[in-house]
């Protein structure tokens, strides 16, 4: 297939290399193009989210698909590609796939069985369709993984009361807190997890929350959906003088609150102490604010931790998943090679077809004399012979279809009688 899948996760790279090759929502299309323009790359769907960076390509050549990846990642955390290689993971083919299909549904999640995933998955493939950088190998893949992601979660319990990062990153801050009773909060941002956030506040009774956002527009919808109230990004020092709880998740690649600032902050909260929670990746919030007196802070890493302890249940449902992901594994390589059997039939009957009718061709003047009655039977005879002899080789790669041996009978065949092997031809 010459599919590949180059990237690396929360659980191979810390935040501080996740937010380096991270690509900001605001920056994904002309990252989408520039992996387009890659000479060895035919089709491309990038997936970046906050625990996650993947490209998923089909590549003309493996080892120089792979490299223009790592090229492209490079660039864009401006490291030599031996400063990250050690985090990264590279799956190819039917790995590609299948590390596709975990993904989609949850079981690659910091938050195991979380939904998000699902929603992001599509989009990231929506959105590269829509800029013409999918294809027909690319299109197939992401759709049976969605429909991998939807039966996972239909036919087993992986997310039932499952935590999403935004509900993680609110519990988190109960937690630390010891309630949310009468506690005010921040949020900074107004995007999915944003949301998310606001609304697992909502869900907890938290009443005080005020809501900033580099488009102000965006935080009035957002506070007036959860009877919250806006404040513009001007006003967030002056709020943050007195809420419990600062909870951050832009999408920007700017550090917004730095550590001079809440040193200000807390210069004037007469000792109360402040819990940040910081979900966004790259990060939103300078590290540097843990080391104030008074401040806790959390980050990705941090609300891993947090998460693991509380995924015991989900857990037990992973063996259901798997034994799901490997059905639909099966059903999509059983697919993939019926797409390939199919037109190789044909391919070997018009073979025989195009021998028949040159071999009639060449035998004109030797079959001048015979009547119309004789040249049907003639006719009708060789077309007899072709078909059996084409019939057990086109039985045998029917009933192999979708296994190694089946494609080793089909590569046989195409070597044998020198035909093409028909596979997904990009988009021009």
């Amino acid at each position: 297939m010459s599919l590949i899948v180059v990237g690396l996760n929360h659980n191979t790279a810390p935040v501080e290399m996740r937010e380096r090759v991270a690509v900001p929502a605001s920056r994904v299309v002309k990252a989408i193009h520039d992996l387009a323009s890659r000479n060895h790359l035919a089709e491309v769907v990038l997936l970046s989210t906050c625990n996650r960076t993947e490209i998923y390509v089909r590549c003309t050549k493996f080892h120089n698909g792979v490299s223009d990846v790592q090229d492209f990642l490079s660039d864009q955390a401006s490291l030599e590609p031996d400063d990250f290689a050690e985090h990264l993971y590279t799956y190819y083919d039917d790995g590609a796939v299948a590390h596709l299909f975990r993904v989609a549904a949850g079981l690659d999640s910091m938050i195991v069985g979380e939904g998000e995933i699902l929603g992001q998955v599509r989009e990231a493939w929506m959105l590269s369709e829509k800029e013409g950088a999918s294809g027909p190998l690319l299109d197939r893949v992401f759709r049976h993984a969605i429909e991998a992601g939807k039966r996972a979660r239909s036919e087993t319990s992986i997310s039932r009361n499952t935590l999403s990062v935004s509900s993680a990153a609110v519990s988190l801050a109960e937690q630390h807190l010891g309630t949310l009773d009468n506690r005010s909060v921040l949020i900074l941002g107004a995007g999915d997890v944003a949301q998310g956030m606001a609304r697992a506040l909502a869900a907890a009774g938290v009443s005080d929350v005020a809501v900033a956002n580099r488009t102000h527009a965006r935080a009035v919808e957002l506070a007036a959906r959860v009877g919250g109230r806006s404040v513009t990004l001007a006003e967030v020092g002056d709020v943050l003088a007195s809420v419990d709880l600062l909870l951050t998740a832009t999408d920007s690649t700017e550090v917004h609150v730095e550590r001079q600032d809440i040193e200000a902050v807390m210069d004037v909260r007469a000792g109360r102490p402040l819990v940040v929670v910081d979900v966004a990746v790259p990060r939103d919030v300078d590290p540097g604010v843990g080391l104030i007196a008074g401040v806790a802070l959390f980050d990705m890493d941090s609300l891993k931790a947090f998460t693991d302890a509380s995924l015991h249940e989900r857990r037990r449902e992973v063996p259901k998943v798997q034994s799901i992901l490997m059905e639909e594994l099966e059903r999509f390589q059983l697919d993939r090679t019926m797409r390939t059997v199919v037109p190789l039939i044909t391919a070997l009957r018009e073979r025989g077809e195009e021998v028949r009718n040159n071999e009639l061709a060449r035998s004109s003047s030797r079959l001048a004399g015979l009547s119309d009655e004789e040249r049907a039977s003639v006719d009708a005879l060789t077309k007899s012979i072709v078909s059996k002899l084409l019939h057990e080789p086109t039985q045998r790669l029917k009933d192999s279809a979708g296994s190694a041996r089946g494609e080793l009978l089909a590569d046989a065949v195409a070597a044998l009688f020198d035909i093409e092997e028909p596979g997904d031809e990009p988009k021009s």
